[in-house]
Formats: structure tokens, sequence, C-alpha cells
């Protein structure tokens, strides 16, 4: 069964409604898609290992005095408490959420791209950028829902070797997937 598991920051609730509103469109399209979402706060660096697909959300802040960067607890986990952890080929997307008002509206993007960077992650999709409310915006969330269903399940099919399958294919993002349970290569 494929799974996701989303570790979020929320301050002010919005990201938290976008979460919602992502989970709330994958339970009602494709329920056989396993999705966990934990607060950011509680995440340990391991959580970053669950699910096929992690999926890391935060807003833009002015975190130490300087505008533009994450959330400060998704900031604390990712490049304080997780230093040093190896997710080589682990399958990653973002939710990055700003203000238009402030200069570096969307900037928690470019801060979730060095911690890829800095893990040897892989970027499963073009990350889902919300600038203001996103009240209003599910469509957009949706349209994004719908690549990650798709991604997802090509994930799992292609992980998927304690049965012997081999899985290989393209991601609709371009990126080649092979997986084997046996000699060969792709």
């Amino acid at each position: 069964m494929p799974s996701i598991h989303i570790i979020y920051a929320s301050t002010s609730g919005h990201t938290e409604y976008v979460v919602d509103t992502l989970i709330g469109f994958l339970k009602e399209r494709s329920p056989e898609i396993e999705v966990e979402r934990q607060r950011v706060e509680l995440a340990k660096p391991e959580d970053l290992l669950r699910g096929d697909l992690v999926i890391l959300g935060s807003g833009t802040w002015n975190f130490g005095g300087v505008e533009g960067q994450l959330n400060e607890y998704m900031h604390r986990y990712l490049f304080e408490r997780s230093q040093g952890i190896d997710l080589t080929g682990k399958q990653i997307a973002f939710i990055s959420l700003g203000d238009d008002r402030y200069y570096y509206t969307t900037r928690c993007t470019e801060k979730f791209m060095w911690f890829l960077k800095s893990t040897h992650a892989k970027m499963a999709l073009i990350p889902l950028i919300v600038v203001n409310e996103p009240y209003g915006q599910e469509e957009r969330v949706m349209r994004w829902g719908e690549k990650l269903i798709k991604i997802v399940k090509v994930i799992d099919t292609a992980s998927d070797t304690e049965v012997g399958r081999v899985g290989v294919g393209k991601m609709p993002n371009g990126i080649s997937v092979w997986s084997r349970s046996t000699g060969g290569t792709p």
C-alpha cells in the first residue's frame, strides 16, 4: 500500500489548512494511500524515513530577525535536530507558503532545497507553493494532489521488492524509477 508521511509547521494555521485540504482530497480520491500527518514539534529525525514519500510543509517567516526563513520549528527540526541524517534516495515533496507583502515571498522553498541537497534526498515533484491566504486556493492544492497520487503509486510499485517484482517506469516529473529484487541492471 502506498504511503505518505507529512511533517508540517503551522503557527497561523495556514499550513495546517493546506495539509488538511490535501489529506481530505487524498482520502477521497485515492483511499488506498495511507497518509500520516505529524506536527514538526513532535517529529524525530527518524520520522523523515517514514512512508514511501515525505512531505515537508512550512510557511515563510522572519525567524531570527531575518526575513524569508522557514517557520522556526521547521528550521530547528531540519537544520539542528536532524542534522547529519542521510536520506539518500528518499523521495521528498514540499508545501511552501508565503505572503506577497514581503520581499522573500516563499523563500522557505529555497531553505527546503538546501535541506534536500544536504541529505541527498530526491525531490519527488515540484513544490506546492501557496501565496497569501490559502482559503480559496483549494483547487491548486487538489491539482498538486493529483500529481502526488501518480508519483506515490509509482514509488510504491518501484520499492516493492519483497514480493520479487521489478518496477521500471517514468514518474510524471520525468524521473526514471527502478527497483530490483534479483540481479541485473536497469
